[in-house]
């Protein structure tokens, strides 16, 4: 299955045993049931109410008695502690503790059993209250309507101490929200109290709105309002501080104005009409660390044929809207679609019809995003009950009273890369085990094993290539909530394919007026390009410790360098400009990690073809012509600096070496030739210098040799040429000297005292020109030195001349 569900909390586990061991203890002392008696029938009453944002799950359930029990799990400790008993036969809907477990708020109907009414307040249905539980003092009536009311406490970001004022929100169905300001006094050591109870002071904080959302971890509260019947989303923010202010609104296109009243993560809700539910509205706010924000709506269902769904990308300008027709509609399907919250990426899913995993963060491309459907194993075995997803990956399901923490499975995900013949899906499923590997080396060398092998099995993009870009972001995607916008992802930019079993419309949206605080840094341009490289292969070293068995890593190669270095400033200067308020040494460690994932990268799908195909150091050698298993690592090369020209990325030193000496020993002259001159083959001095050592002077040779010599750059040529001691490489010299030479030449007088006697050949158009030679090197030696070669001189021009003249007319 794509997603596997791990229990992080189960009211028949964690709860239930030590409600037991309450109750026996009770009967054991002589106390009798108590307030904690529970029997075998009462775990029907018990029931999950509210998830806090530091974790702890508060609940309740009724005794023999009928009183109803407030309960709070500690996802800490995880220990169960007695909140509070109210010996009421009411029933709880709503309810919140504050961080310090000092106060409980909590929202209650009246029991409608033999007609008995509430006897606090007469002729109310709801009631509301405060409660002082350290120790059980005051019971404060907040609140006794004939409306639902909703209670939740603020949890500050900063808990290091008890803030001596507490904000409690009530939401009414009446369609407002107010926040009750609680300043508390503690007394007689742990006492607290609330001070001036009788009038709490209270702000509104909305009105005429028709949905809102809870966010637990962000303390931000999500609210729509219709204006002229036109759905306005708002979002307030919280602070610690006891402000708030609206952070952005933003125009939707979503039909609410007969959907009715409807909230999200006030509590859990488990009263509701599930098979009325099934064909209600869903509409839910998601958001991450990253800073994405995405609203997912699914639309009252009049038929269940084909299923509609929008997504907006708020944080990117556009929605999507999805349609899919369903199979086996004749089955009874007794809920809506679900969304989950993934952090990185969005679940919609309908359990036996279709599973979308949506990545929010880069929504542009489809292909990016995982669609099945059909009886497909991934997800026939997701839950068919209704979740509430909550922050962090939780989910809960009300009904059964256990949370889960919502997890992809990368078996499955790496089994669907294997198997599946579509490239869409292949895109998603690389990029979906990427992110739950980010970055482990076992994963990444099960991908690599299998790209190995099946290097060309996908036909819309690079296989190599897009997982070379995806790995390396993924390595350094926890360092910073903003790497998404500063480094690629994909390597693809298009993609126009549809995907099977579903259709997409992309509309553009309004982009929201959000506040963002903090001073730009400035910062030196970091020249030293050499010592940049010099860190990044240190860096990798140090990353793996073992031995490679390829070459690669142990040559200058400044072509290499000079592109790792000029990476790392150009990378660490977008950084800096970019990460505000990131230390400096972080975004230096941050670079070297990601160039360096780029290089290991490289490296690892080389030692893995490498490993496969049972070479050895011999390789490095011209002695033999290249088997199957070398002409296949050759492949694998060419391949992989076909993924990495396109996009500008460094290479390992000395991996232009090694791929130079398989191209020489796999492929005939001619295709070789071809490869250098096209830039597929780069030639590299140290790969130059062993094919002269190497290879002896045959006939066969001797074309390989000058036609490598011909190709290289002039002041390599130049040193090669002094290595081969060849007629040809004579030749060369003096041609290259004598070019050098005459480049400058501005003819001057004739200097007669010139020694001729020198001179063996009578030839007068060469006597006369070496003549010249003589001169220029007599009086310009300083201007026109040749670089590490002594004996070339005029004598020497002679004498190659002659040479190749005599080899010309076939003397």
């Amino acid at each position: 299955m794509a997603l596997r569900l791990v229990a992080d909390f189960d009211l028949g586990k964690d709860v239930l045993p030590w409600l037991r061991a309450q109750r026996a203890a009770s009967e054991a002392s002589g106390a009798g049931s108590g307030g904690a008696d529970v029997l075998e029938n009462d775990y029907e009453s018990l029931h999950v109410l509210n998830v806090e944002r530091n974790g702890n799950i508060i609940y309740t359930y009724k005794d023999d008695k009928g009183n109803v029990i407030f309960g709070l799990y500690d996802c800490q400790t995880r220990q169960n502690e007695l909140l509070y008993i109210f010996e009421k036969d009411l029933q709880v809907f709503s309810c919140s503790v504050n961080s310090e477990r000092t106060l409980l708020a909590a929202s209650l109907v009246q029991s409608t059993k033999e007609g008995k009414r509430n006897e606090l307040q007469p002729g109310s249905k709801c009631l509301t209250l405060l409660v002082e539980i350290h120790p059980v003092n005051n019971v404060k009536v907040l609140k006794a309507v004939d409306s639902y009311i909703w209670v939740q406490f603020l949890y500050p970001h900063v808990e290091s101490h008890p803030l001596p004022e507490n904000h409690l929100l009530l939401i009414s169905e009446e369609k407002y929200i107010e926040q009750f300001r609680i300043h508390v006094t503690q007394e007689d050591g742990n006492r607290v109290l609330i001070k001036n109870s009788g009038h709490l002071p209270r702000d509104r904080i909305a009105e005429d709105f028709v949905w809102a959302q809870w966010d637990m971890s962000e303390q931000r509260l999500y609210y729509i309002d219709l204006k002229k019947s036109r759905s306005i989303l708002k979002c307030i923010q919280f602070y610690a501080d006891e402000s708030y202010n609206l952070m952005f609104e933003v125009p939707l296109d979503v039909s609410l104005s007969n959907s009715g009243f409807k909230l999200v993560n006030f509590g859990c809700d488990y009263h509701q009409d599930r098979e009325k539910l099934s064909k209600h509205l869903t509409l839910c706010v998601f958001t991450n660390r990253t800073g994405s924000l995405c609203v997912c709506y699914s639309p009252k269902c009049a038929s269940w044929e084909q299923i509609t769904y929008s997504v907006f990308y708020i944080h990117k300008g556009h929605s999507k809207t999805f349609t899919t027709s369903l199979e086996n509609v004749g089955s009874h399907v007794t809920k809506g679609i679900t969304f989950l919250n993934l952090d990185y990426y969005v679940a919609v899913y309908l359990p036996g019809h279709f599973f979308h995993l949506l990545n929010v963060q880069h929504p542009d491309l489809i292909c990016h995003s995982l669609f099945l459907t059909g009886n497909n194993e991934m997800i026939d075995t997701l839950p068919h009950c209704p979740l509430q997803s909550l922050s962090g990956s939780l989910v809960l399901d009300c009904c059964s009273g256990k949370l889960y923490r919502v997890l992809l499975s990368q078996s499955s995900l790496l089994q669907l890369l294997q198997n599946t013949r579509l490239d869409c899906e292949k895109m998603a499923a690389l990029h979906c085990a990427l992110y739950c590997g980010q970055g482990t080396r076992f994963l990444e060398g099960q991908i690599i094993q299998w790209i190995s092998e099946n290097v060309s099995a996908c036909h819309s993009f690079d296989l190599i290539q897009e997982f070379i870009i995806a790995s390396s972001y993924w390595s350094v995607y926890s360092e910073t909530s903003n790497v998404d916008k500063l480094l690629p992802h994909s390597s693809v930019l298009t993609w126009n394919t549809e995907i099977p079993g579903i259709t997409l419309v992309t509309e553009d949206i309004a982009l929201p007026f959000m506040k963002k605080t903090g001073k730009r840094r400035s910062t030196a341009y970091v020249r030293n390009i050499l010592d940049n490289a010099i860190k990044v292969i240190s860096n990798l070293e140090a990353r793996n410790l073992a031995p490679r068995l390829t070459p690669l890593l142990q040559e200058e190669d400044s072509h290499q360098r000079l592109l790792m270095g000029l990476m790392v400033s150009e990378l660490k200067d977008h950084f800096l400009r970019h990460l505000q308020g990131v230390e400096k040494k972080k975004i230096e460690q941050m670079v070297l990690d990601y160039i360096s994932k780029l290089l290991d990268l490289i490296c690892h799908i080389l030692e893995t073809s490498w490993r496969r195909h049972n070479l050895h150091s011999c390789v490095l050698h011209f002695n033999s012509r290249g088997s199957a298993a070398e002409f296949a690592v050759f492949h694998i090369m060419t391949r992989i600096l076909e993924a990495t020209k396109s996009l500008f990325l460094p290479l390992p030193p000395g991996f232009h070496t090694l791929h130079t000496i398989l191209g020489v020993q796999c492929l005939p002259l001619h295709n070789l030739l071809h490869c250098i001159d096209s830039g597929v083959l780069l030639l590299t001095e140290t790969a130059v210098v062993r094919l002269m050592k190497d290879l002896d002077n045959t006939e066969k040779n001797e074309k390989l040799k000058f036609s490598i010599i011909l190709r290289l750059p002039p002041l390599i040529g130049q040193k090669i040429c002094r290595l081969w001691d060849h007629p040809m490489s004579s030749n060369i010299i003096s041609r290259n000297h004598v070019t050098r030479l005459l480049q400058n030449y501005k003819k001057q007088p004739r200097n007669s005292m010139i020694d001729k006697s020198s001179f063996s050949v009578e030839f007068l158009p060469l006597n006369y020109f070496i003549e010249i030679l003589t001169d220029i090197e007599s009086s310009n030696q300083a201007l026109y030195p040749f670089e590490g070669d002594d004996n070339v001189d005029a004598e020497f021009v002679e004498e190659a001349a002659l040479k190749h003249t005599t080899m010309l007319l076939g003397l």
